[in-house]
């Protein structure tokens, strides 16, 4: 019943809020007004601005902040105890994370719909502007290079996700068109691509007749290498990217929100049904299992766990505040409301829907694993069952024992996996389809997150771009640079730019346009252009997956020659997907590259990712706090989470540093070499945020009360 309370507390919590600070915040402090022309429609161009209803924004930016952090943190931080991590959940996301996004997505309302890293050049100065757009390039690049990892690792682990997530592409883009061209209504296209996606889901894996059919073709994809998916997915997102929001973007988001905000639903009821009910029995013929938290309520020192603070407020990111999020906030979601009081169902709603599914996350891991996971058939006991099956506090323990255990990417994924699928299986729901269904859910929420990401960076790449053009003269476009003299047709011959005339005051001689030299030579302009900026994202992140993140010593050929499973460090292997510990097996010849390291190479620097996403959150705030600040706006409830996501992740990054700089030997005395592109982007970080903490603490004291330049 406690697991039940605290589900229902944490949910009521996050209404209030939503109905009391929320509605302060964008009443008193945002003064937000129906009213008020937003930039989806005076910057309209059907492609990136796009007027749009809230509850497909609301999808959009839901599907987009979640990705696989709300999943994969909580997983691992309830080590410290679950009460640790649901208070940060709780908290969080009410008084920083919501805060957060809703602020940001404000601020670049009101601001052209820029990312925050182009308005800090204007609400601080241009020098912030460079130094936030080069960390946003950082984050993104890493989110990139890792996100193909992590999709690639759940269709392994979970084969029968694998159609349904791809299905939802060609829908998505069906029902896109068709809405935009006969702008009819959302329920009855809604309606019918969830029921499809649901038939996917639970027909996704059969084979006719046992010999033939989707379940061939799902085992077909889930044994491609890691890095033919991560090209596949990079791909795919740079169509994401360039194709107009409404093609793919936004249904794709809308509908996938549709499916996995159900899917939390079916999670709720089982988890209600199992309080009172029991789960499932988890063999034939026996008891159904009471539903009970079996995780400790707080411990301190796991074993072989860094210490709590800071690090439980860089593990759980995205389920509390997240950097990231104002990326989509100010990069994405700005461009399509259509109403300054959507805001608040969008960023703050939104963040609090998120701290819900992060709630999940951690009741699933501490009680949903207690219903039942399979287990070693050689543990006697009362706590193992026929078939090898553990419940209770013994399942907690044989999938929390260590913090290496608990911590690769398997095994964060699977305790959330099996311990959501325990409360669908407890209404009858079969184990089977569960399975896939919260395998659809993770894999969606990280697809949704890359294609997302891959406009963003886009959109980084872009205002970089900018930054580093030459000087335009007045007759020059003001995209691209291109030299509109004499140019009548109106639109630019360069880029495609629909020229405003009224600011060509001059240009009207005989002859033809012609190209400046920066225009045609200048690599920056190409990068200018989406198609440029995109590529230049997709080609960046795929060379950095591509880089081997273990290199095999000496010897290791050899051992795998003769068919011992070994680990790149030499070490023997335990198997887990994606992480340092993944089993590396083979007969002679059988050990490539391609198949065993390649698109792994994301992994080198996501060490980095958690502190470089928390860094992000902070400087958010400091670009929130300034626009408030410069408009006389009340900020003491900025001032603790902006001091707070400063400090956390400078502190984290300085715990970290020595390590990476002197690696500890491994089990078998070998010393691992020094991560030198870990160590230089960490202090390149560091270096960042203390000259951006400068620069605003000198101006602070000027700007109170002045208004940034238009």
């Amino acid at each position: 019943m406690a697991t039940l309370l605290i589900a229902l507390g944490a949910g009521v919590a996050f209404i209030i809020a939503y109905h009391t600070y929320g509605r302060w915040l964008g009443g008193k402090v945002f003064n937000l007004a129906a009213d008020v022309v937003c930039p989806s429609y005076r910057l309209r161009d059907d492609k990136d601005y796009v007027p749009t209803a809230k509850p497909i924004v609301f999808g959009h930016h839901f599907t987009s902040i979640a990705g696989t952090g709300p999943i994969v943190g909580p997983a691992i931080a309830v080590m410290w105890g679950w009460l640790p991590a649901l208070l940060w959940v709780v908290l969080g996301s009410i008084f920083i994370g919501a805060v957060h996004d809703f602020g940001a997505l404000v601020v670049s309302l009101r601001n052209d719909g820029q990312t925050v890293g182009d308005i800090a050049g204007r609400v601080l100065n241009r020098r912030v502007r460079l130094l936030f757009l080069f960390v946003l390039f950082m984050a993104l690049t890493i989110v990139l290079a890792i996100f193909g990892l992590v999709i690639a690792a759940v269709f392994k682990a979970y084969p029968a996700a694998i159609f349904p997530c791809l299905v939802q592409i060609p829908i998505a883009v069906v029902i896109g068109v068709y809405l935009h061209r006969r702008g009819v209504g959302l329920f009855l296209p809604s309606a019918i691509a969830l029921a499809i996606m649901y038939v996917t889901v639970i027909y996704g894996d059969v084979n006719f007749k046992g010999e033939w059919g989707l379940g061939t073709i799902n085992a077909w994809l889930a044994a491609r290498s890691m890095m033919w998916w991560v090209i596949v997915l990079l791909i795919y997102s740079y169509f994401a990217s360039v194709l107009p929001v409404w093609t793919l973007l936004q249904p794709r988001d809308y509908i996938n929100s549709l499916q996995l905000l159900t899917a939390l639903g079916l999670i709720v009821v089982g988890l209600c049904w199992a309080a009172f009910a029991g789960g499932a029995p988890p063999v034939e013929g026996a008891e159904r299992v009471p539903l009970e938290i079996v995780a400790p309520m707080w411990d301190f020192k796991p074993a072989e766990a860094p210490v709590i603070f800071p690090f439980l407020f860089i593990t759980i990111a995205c389920g509390a505040i997240s950097g990231f999020h104002c990326l989509v906030s100010s990069g994405t979601s700005s461009k399509q409301i259509q109403k300054e009081t959507d805001a608040r169902f969008v960023g703050f709603g939104s963040m609090l829907t998120e701290g819900f599914l992060a709630t999940l996350v951690i009741l699933a891991c501490v009680a949903g694993l207690g219903l039942g996971i399979p287990g070693p058939e050689d543990i006697s006991g009362d706590a193992t069952l026929a078939g090898g099956q553990l419940v209770g506090e013994s399942a907690w323990q044989h999938r929390y024992v260590s913090w290496g255990a608990a911590g690769s990417l398997g095994a964060k994924v699977g305790a959330f996996v099996d311990g959501s699928a325990n409360f669908l299986k407890a209404i009858g729901i079969p184990a089977g389809v569960a399975i896939a269904l919260m395998g659809v859910l993770v894999a969606s929420f990280a697809g949704t997150t890359l294609d997302t990401a891959c406009r963003l960076q886009r959109y980084v790449v872009q205002e970089l771009a900018v930054t580093f053009l030459p000087k335009r003269g007045p007759r020059d476009c003001i995209e691209c640079g291109y030299d509109l003299t004499a140019n009548v047709s109106g639109k630019c011959l360069e880029c495609g730019w629909e020229i405003d005339w009224k600011a060509v005051t001059d240009g009207h001689a005989a002859g033809l346009p012609r190209p400046s030299v920066a225009a045609l030579w200048n690599p920056i302009v190409w990068l200018r252009n989406k198609h440029g900026a995109t590529i230049f994202a997709v080609v960046i992140a795929t060379v950095f997956a591509a880089i081997p993140a273990n290199a095999p010593p000496t010897g290791f050929l050899d051992a795998i020659r003769d068919g011992v499973p070994v680990l790149p460090s030499g070490k023997i292997a335990v198997g887990s997907i994606g992480s340092d510990t993944e089993q590396v097996t083979g007969l002679r010849g059988g050990w490539t590259w391609l198949a065993n390291f390649g698109g792994k190479g994301g992994l080198i620097l996501w060490p980095m990712f958690g502190a470089t996403n928390q860094l992000l959150g902070g400087l958010s705030f400091l670009v929130i706090a300034f626009y408030l600040w410069r408009r006389s706006k009340p900020i003491f409830f900025l001032v603790l989470p902006l001091l707070f996501m400063l400090v956390m992740p400078a502190w984290a990054m300085l715990m970290l540093l020595p390590g990476w700089i002197n690696p500890k030997p491994l089990a078998d005395g070998t010393v691992p070499p020094v991560n030198w592109p870990l160590v230089f982007i960490a202090i390149m970080m560091m270096v960042l945020e203390a000259w951006m903490i400068v620069e605003a603490i000198l101006l602070w004291p000027r700007v109170r009360g002045v208004l940034e330049r238009p």
